[in-house]
This record gives C-alpha cells, sequence and structure tokens, in this order.
C-alpha cells in the first residue's frame, strides 16, 4: 500500500535525472513567490488580516506551543491517514477551507476550478465557498469522485439562501458548512489601504448572478446591468444569525449541518443540543476578529464539550506538523487556507496538487517517525504543551 511520505522517494529519484520540484517546498517561500504572482489588491486580500493582524499572527504561533511525544517500537510500513467524514471514507484528514477569492487566485482566473480538480487529483475535499467565480454546479463537476462541501454565507433573503442551499444539494454537495462571523466584514488595514472589496468589484459572484431567485429581485439580469446587480448583492449579504435562526438553517436542507466559527464550548453544546451535525472550530484565519484566542487553543475544550460530534479546525494550518497536532487536540479534520491559495497562484491545480501532497507526506512521516500509524491513534495523551 502506497502511503502518502513516499512522494519524497519520488523528489529524490527526480532528482537523479537532475529535476527539482517547480513549486517551493517551504512555506515561507511559497508566501513569497505568491506574492510577487499576484496582483496587489488580491494579495491584500488573501495574505491579510484583521486590525494588526494579531490574532493572525497567533493562529500560526500557537501550534508552536505544542508538542507530539514521540513513541517507539510501533514502526510500520503501512500507515492510514484515512478518517469517517458525514458518511464517506476519505483518504486523508486534510480538507481544503473555503477561500471566498480562490477564483481570482490562479493565472487564469478560475480558481474554484482549479481547485476542484486538486480534489478530485488528491481525494482531498474542497470547501466551495458561496463567493465564486464560476457557479457551484460547474465546480461540483470539476470534483471527480472526491465529495465536496458547500459553504453558506447566509443571506438577508431567505428565499435566496433557500436557493444557494437547494443549488448545493442538487450539484451533489455533502455538506452545508454555515460561516458565523462574516455577517459582516472585519477591520482590514491592507485591503482599506488598497480601496480593493473585490465583490464590490464584481468578481466571485457568480453563484448570486446565476441563482434565479436573486435575478427575480433584479430589474434587469446582470450582464445589462452589473453595477445594480453588485449593489443588490450588497444589500443582501450578511444575515446576523442567532440561535432561533437554527431551526430554520436546519429546514433549508436534509445534508448535514456545520456551523464554522464556534470556538466556545458552551456554543458547541448548544448548537448540537439544537440539531447540528458538526462543529468547525476556527477564527478566520485571523481575518475578520483581531485580540481573540488562537483556534487550536480552543479545541480541546470544545472536543470536549461535543465528544461524540465531528468537529473540523482550521486557522493557522500551514504544515502536516500542524495537522497531525490539530488530529490528536481532537480535531476530526483539519482545514487548510492560504497555503492552496498560494499554490494557486503559482500553478493551478498542479501548485495546489504540490502544496496538498506535501503537507500529506509530511503528516504521514511525522506520524510515522514518531509512532501513531493511523488517525485513530493519536489522541490528547500524544500532546503536551510546550
Amino acid at each position: 500500500m502506497a502511503n502518502f511520505g513516499d512522494r519524497q522517494n519520488e523528489i529524490y529519484l527526480a532528482g537523479l535525472g537532475g529535476q527539482v520540484p517547480a513549486y517551493p517546498m517551504s512555506y515561507d517561500e511559497l508566501e513569497r513567490r505568491a506574492e510577487l504572482a499576484m496582483s496587489p489588491g488580491t494579495w491584500s486580500y488573501v495574505a491579510g488580516g484583521a486590525g494588526d493582524e494579531r490574532t493572525q499572527r497567533a493562529n500560526r504561533e500557537a501550534f508552536d506551543h505544542w508538542g507530539l511525544v514521540p513513541r517507539m517500537l510501533r514502526a510500520t510500513t503501512e500507515r492510514d491517514q484515512s478518517v469517517e467524514l458525514f458518511g464517506h471514507r476519505l483518504p486523508t484528514p486534510l480538507l481544503m477551507s473555503p477561500i471566498g477569492v480562490i477564483g481570482i487566485c490562479t493565472q487564469d482566473g478560475h480558481g474554484d476550478l482549479a481547485t476542484a480538480r486538486a480534489a478530485a487529483a488528491t481525494g482531498v475535499p474542497m470547501i466551495a465557498s458561496t463567493l465564486t467565480e464560476d457557479p457551484m454546479e460547474v465546480v461540483a463537476a470539476e470534483q471527480g469522485e472526491t465529495p465536496g462541501f458547500f459553504q453558506l454565507y447566509c443571506p438577508t433573503d431567505p428565499e435566496v439562501a433557500q436557493s444557494l442551499v437547494g443549488r448545493a444539494e442538487d450539484a451533489g454537495y455533502r455538506a452545508i458548512v454555515v460561516t458565523l462571523d462574516t455577517w459582516v466584514t472585519g477591520w482590514r488595514p491592507r485591503d482599506l489601504s488598497t480601496a480593493n472589496f473585490p465583490q464590490l468589484r464584481g468578481r466571485c459572484l457568480a453563484n448570486y448572478f446565476s441563482d434565479p431567485v436573486f435575478r427575480s429581485r433584479l430589474a434587469a439580469p446582470p450582464d445589462e446591468d452589473p453595477g445594480s446587480a453588485i449593489l443588490a448583492w450588497a444589500q443582501m449579504f450578511g444575515r446576523p444569525l442567532g440561535w432561533d435562526d437554527l431551526a430554520w438553517l436546519r429546514s433549508l436542507t436534509d445534508l448535514p449541518v456545520v456551523l464554522k466559527g464556534i470556538c466556545h464550548p458552551d456554543d458547541a453544546r448548544r448548537a448540537v443540543d439544537e440539531g447540528v451535525d458538526g462543529i468547525y472550530v476556527s477564527t478566520h484565519g485571523g481575518r475578520q476578529a483581531n485580540g481573540g484566542i488562537a483556534a487550536i487553543d480552543c479545541l480541546p475544550a470544545v472536543r470536549e464539550a461535543v465528544p461524540d460530534t465531528t468537529v473540523l479546525l482550521d486557522s493557522g494550518v500551514r504544515s502536516g506538523s500542524d495537522v497531525v497536532k490539530a488530529l490528536a487536540l481532537g480535531a476530526d479534520a483539519v482545514g487548510v487556507g492560504r497555503p492552496y491559495a498560494f499554490g494557486a497562484a503559482l500553478g493551478g491545480t498542479d501548485g495546489i496538487v504540490h502544496v496538498l501532497r506535501n503537507i500529506l507526506a509530511e503528516a504521514d512521516l511525522l506520524m510515522a517517525v514518531d509512532g501513531y500509524p493511523t488517525v485513530p491513534d493519536l489522541g490528547p495523551e500524544a500532546m503536551r504543551r510546550l
């Protein structure tokens, strides 16, 4: 059985013929080269965070405060990173977190399709954003046999929300991930300094502009009067959700409903009591609120609060080591964001696949060397606070 760590053998053997990787192997170099490949506005939107970006840095640095305890004499040449998620057996515990501007990160302006194709190539599910350059149905068709999930920024118009969710279900997405922390946008100095909000320029609104209910709200089709369509979107974006809205959200679909942005154990318990199927611990990568706690440090208490519920995590994940730590601290699957966006900027689908395979290879080799050959072998006893 092949292991993800076999990737390093591929690279070394290719090196015997003078071939080196086409894309960076380190995150820092990936980030540096992606900045050169992106426009200043897109770069600031993807790389930036809220306020002085302290929470963004905290998300990253918090992983360094946790260490994996090595266990010896457990060596095995066959490892298994597969996990069960919402009734689907996945070959990896990795997810591609939703990125609302991934569509404009690639050189051809179709980053959502590039991400879907990378999902098909790697088995790593894509969580497709509400905000895409290509309609969700077109994106779903490129995901192959890899199940995809749909992230909902809930609009204020309930009929548009119902239409978006219904379309996602019809297109074959396997869960609805409701983002809770973006009913209003956070204070983002990098974006403000470039006066750039991509959606106000008509970017990444394909799901709205193709939606029959949204279009029924317009006096003219978006291609005839894009300015009015953009204004209608801006006035509709961002329903401030409360606990009373959960029953309505649950009624929109038979698919699993996951709440993204839960970081407090009491919120996690109540959400599960209200019928939610999954909890997604996330601080939006530090993009929405500054001065907060790192997501990875919130994870253990949330896991303890809802021991029988699927728990996901993102924010600050940059490497295979980060993925392993998150799994040990209680995540059932782990989302990565900026790294794959940077890979998309450098090489589209190939760049994303490169990043995902590197993360999976590092995770596999770390688990092998430290004596945790499968995901169930990991647990809180494997971690130490440094």
